[in-house]
């Protein structure tokens, strides 16, 4: 769903534009495509245990140091111990959300930033806002998130042919938009083409904990495969707090460039003010030790939006749109090329067409995929699945807590509603069709 020549977003070089920054993605009352959406929420109610957990610290005065206290630090060490990832605890760094530790991370490697088309709608205005040139690179046809290896080489040898310096490449192995989860082997080959060229990862691993048939598929992450050239950063509103409790934590290398990297970016967070709320922090170190009610319920939240997000692919595909199955997260990533004809009719020609099209028609918010650095013209969104389990708490929570979510009267209900808006294309797309 990504291919063509690597378009790079330069400010400063007026030889090089990206889709968008052009006027016509910028409609009268649209805004700058640049920024948002948000990470897909899960729409579920905070659970209780960690509702007590920040309760208990609202009432401490102090604050967080920079980078975190030892014991959310530690914490963080633990998660990642579990996960094959032994970590020490000065090489650890948290921060108010994964944007400010990637924006730290962009500000203390200097250089341009490599990232995949498409990619998380939060990675490349970091960069802008630091005046640092961001350059999309295509992903292959089986998964997002990780750049194709071989468009990896070409895009780097450009960038150095005009005069660039690529030194960062961010990407992720569970993918907001497209929810795939890339191959160990193309991980593989993507990560040594970077290492060749000296290339530093972010790996943003915000998703791993959210794969839908986890006994089935193999996430690797990159720093298992680099680990002296790889960080790992984690929003833990992924899939450990609500996205308004926002908290992240950041892996460094063991090395000693590891060592000053994590200087340089404690140097930017302190000069941001980036710390974690108190409150928040005591959450975050709860969640991050993963205890028994902790897991319950992340496991739960994953199993229903793993057959919601399969159920909705069902009825995009079945109405003739393409779309990856999913395999992570509570997304979707829907191309309706097929139904352009259709489209037509309705004055969609574009992305942001179809995003205000659809939001209107779905009654929830269906971002285009320029918001992701994908091309304008290509009619692509990225469909949550939150907004379909309920308008209410106790909607909601029957979803969580039923043996059958899809069977509940308000999520057959949605589901119906979603059905209906891609058929409806369908047919427009099929009366437009020339005769054969």
């Amino acid at each position: 769903m990504s291919g063509g020549h690597p378009v790079p977003t330069a400010p400063g070089r007026h030889s090089r534009t990206d889709p968008a920054d052009r006027p016509s993605a910028e409609a009268e009352g649209h805004g700058p495509v640049r920024y948002g959406p948000a990470l897909p929420g899960d729409g579920l109610p905070v659970p209780a245990g960690l509702s007590a957990v920040l309760a208990a610290a609202a009432g401490r005065a102090a604050e967080q140091p920079v980078g975190g206290a030892p014991a959310l630090r530690e914490a963080a060490c633990g998660y990642w111990e579990r996960r094959g990832l032994p970590t020490r605890l000065g090489r650890v760094a948290a921060a108010p959300g994964a944007p400010a530790l990637l924006v730290a991370l962009t500000a203390a490697l200097g250089g341009d930033v490599l990232v995949p088309r498409p990619c998380a709608a939060w990675w490349a205005p970091y960069a802008r806002l630091l005046g640092r040139p961001v350059f999309h690179v295509p992903t292959p046809a089986e998964s997002g998130g990780v750049p194709d290896p071989y468009a990896l080489l070409e895009t780097v040898r450009r960038v150095r042919d005009e005069g660039g310096d690529p030194r960062l490449l961010v990407l992720s192995v569970a993918d907001d938009p497209t929810a795939t989860v890339a191959p160990p082997e193309l991980l593989h080959a993507t990560a040594e083409a970077a290492a060749g060229e000296g290339l530093h990862l972010v790996s943003d691993e915000t998703w791993r904990d959210t794969l839908h048939s986890p006994h089935d598929t193999v996430l690797l992450s990159p720093a298992e495969m680099l680990p002296g050239q790889v960080t790992v950063v984690t929003d833990l509103a992924g899939a450990l707090l609500p996205p308004s409790w926002p908290a992240a934590v950041a892996r460094f290398p063991a090395d000693a460039t590891g060592r000053d990297l994590h200087a340089r970016v404690l140097d930017v967070l302190t000069a941001l003010g980036a710390r974690v709320a108190e409150p928040v922090a005591a959450a975050a170190g709860h969640a991050l030790g993963e205890p028994a009610d902790v897991v319950e319920r992340r496991a739960a939240a994953v199993r229903l939006h793993a057959s919601v997000a399969a159920a909705a692919h069902a009825a995009v595909v079945a109405a003739g749109a393409f779309a990856r199955p999913p395999q992570a997260g509570r997304h979707l990533y829907v191309d309706l090329g097929p139904l352009r004809a259709g489209l037509a009719a309705h004055g969609v020609g574009d992305a942001q067409e179809l995003e205000d099209l659809l939001t209107t028609r779905l009654g929830m918010p269906a971002p285009g995929g320029h918001r992701f650095g994908d091309d304008l013209g290509a009619l692509r969104v990225r469909l949550a699945t939150g907004p379909l389990l309920g308008d209410t708490d106790e909607e909601r929570t029957e979803c969580l807590t039923s043996p059958s979510p899809l069977e509940l009267p308000h999520v057959q209900r949605a589901l119906m509603s979603l059905r209906s808006v891609f058929d409806d294309l369908r047919d427009d797309a099929q009366r437009r069709e020339s005769p054969r």
